[in-house]
């Protein structure tokens, strides 16, 4: 995903970060704010030995990863209310630090997320990541997401592999009438147009990621 060239905005991360929240319709309480800083800080502090992701500045970071993954969440708030899947079970696929996964859970308390990767350490950060911040909501699984068995109704990724992969590795795990929601940069037509007969891609949704000047959009996909 292309980055852009003016990351270093005015203000405290507090503030750029409840400056993007209002920006995205986001509502978000005090304590959700707090949780997502104190994940942030534990993203940079982990990152200095067990090397989670490429963005080291933690400035970048806020913008990056944190406001970037949240953007998800009024899309995804709107079709959980939409369908009335409550309680709902999403599963991160290849979750690396917890993006989108550990955003999600801290901003929906009622929604049960799973981050799941095949980098051991990675899965303990998320671990580590839901005691700290007291999140009974989110949990970090070591383990192939073919193993997974099925029963979730969301399945997403962030910039984890090509759409046919996504699809094809996790299909087991997603509930008959799941989706799957997957995280790219510009619109992937030549990903969209080799996907099995059985995949119904029914929205692209184009995001404006404040801060950002990259393109964002989300694949939701289904089977037929």
């Amino acid at each position: 995903m292309p980055e852009s060239n003016n990351l270093r905005e005015r203000g405290s991360p507090a503030e750029r970060l409840q400056a993007a929240a209002q920006a995205l319709g986001c509502d978000l309480s005090a304590t959700q704010q707090a949780r997502l800083l104190d994940y942030l800080a534990m993203m940079a502090r982990w990152n200095k030995v067990y090397n989670l992701t490429a963005v080291r500045d933690p400035d970048e970071m806020l913008t990056l990863h944190l406001i970037d993954s949240l953007a998800v969440l009024p899309p995804l708030r709107r079709w959980l209310d939409a369908q009335a899947v409550r309680p709902a079970r999403l599963l991160d696929v290849g979750s690396g630090a917890g993006l989108p996964g550990v955003v999600l859970a801290i901003c929906c308390p009622e929604l049960s997320v799973t981050c799941v990767d095949t980098v051991g350490k990675k899965a303990a950060f998320i671990q580590q990541v839901a005691a700290t911040l007291k999140l009974p909501n989110l949990r970090g699984l070591h383990a192939r997401v073919e193993s997974l068995p099925q029963g979730y109704d969301v399945v997403c990724s962030r910039a984890f592999a090509s759409l046919i992969d996504f699809v094809t590795w996790s299909a087991a795990a997603l509930s008959p009438e799941g989706v799957w929601l997957a995280m790219k940069g510009k619109d992937p037509v030549e990903e969209m147009a080799v996907l099995p007969e059985n995949i119904d891609v029914f929205h692209v949704e184009q995001l404006a990621v404040p801060g950002l000047q990259a393109d964002r959009c989300l694949v939701w996909m289904r089977r037929k």
